[in-house]
């Protein structure tokens, strides 16, 4: 049976932690402070879920999404995901992570570093650009008209066909935005971040119930982005 491994169980990690138990996947949760802060998490999710720490998340996954504040990201073990296809949901808050010159002269994207840091591993930019509610609310199983699809970037074909198979599996279609270079385009404040899923884009995004987008829509929300 195929694992999904998550470093980082918050509202983003928690959420796909359920949508992948919900389509029959194992799942190790981990983060920071340890197990123990997941026993209650993971007794909700069920027998498939398990608490682990952040090496054995990172083992024991087929896929290991990496869901943390940016500013941590060289945390984030080398060795443990050595190998492995890492899923980098993160995104540059300034406020929060702090100014990093490169980010705000757009040399480089945030996955990019990401990638630099993990040298032994391939990394794919996904499920950034979507509120986590949302994220839960929208998944659809294959062929639904109602599907909506998610962006993700990188450098790897095999690795973005890997995780385009995980999208499939936890209800959502692909738009792929090429490489890792490219992930801006899904950053805070382009026209696919967090807009084409709402509602009502005026309305406070908790409130938002959320709306269908499909591969179109995405696609045409990533090729209107312009770089600041």
């Amino acid at each position: 049976m195929a694992t999904l491994g998550l470093i980082g169980s918050g509202s983003i990690g928690g959420t796909l932690a359920r949508l992948a138990v919900d389509a029959g996947l194992d799942v190790v949760l981990s983060n920071s402070r340890g197990p123990d802060t997941l026993t209650e998490l993971a007794s909700r999710l069920g027998a498939r879920a398990r608490a682990g720490t952040v090496e054995e998340a990172a083992a024991a996954g087929d896929w290991v999404v990496v869901t943390i504040p940016f500013k941590a990201y060289r945390q984030v073990p080398q060795d443990a995901l050595g190998g492995k296809l890492v899923l980098d949901t993160g995104n540059y808050y300034p406020q929060r992570d702090g100014q990093i010159a490169e980010l705000d002269a757009g040399t480089v994207t945030s996955s990019e570093l990401v990638q630099r840091h993990l040298t032994g591993s391939t990394v794919v930019k996904v499920f950034n650009n979507i509120y986590f509610e949302h994220l839960r609310s929208l998944a659809r199983p294959a062929g639904a008209p109602d599907r909506s699809a998610l962006p993700l970037a990188g450098d790897d074909a095999e690795a973005k066909a890997r995780t385009t198979a995980l999208l499939d599996t936890l209800g959502f279609d692909a738009v792929d935005v090429g490489a890792l270079a490219e992930g801006w385009r899904t950053q805070p404040g382009t026209p696919v971040y967090g807009t084409p899923y709402q509602l009502d884009p005026s309305a406070p995004l908790p409130a938002d119930p959320g709306h269908p987008a499909d591969a179109a829509k995405i696609r045409d929300a990533v090729a209107a982005a312009v770089r600041a």
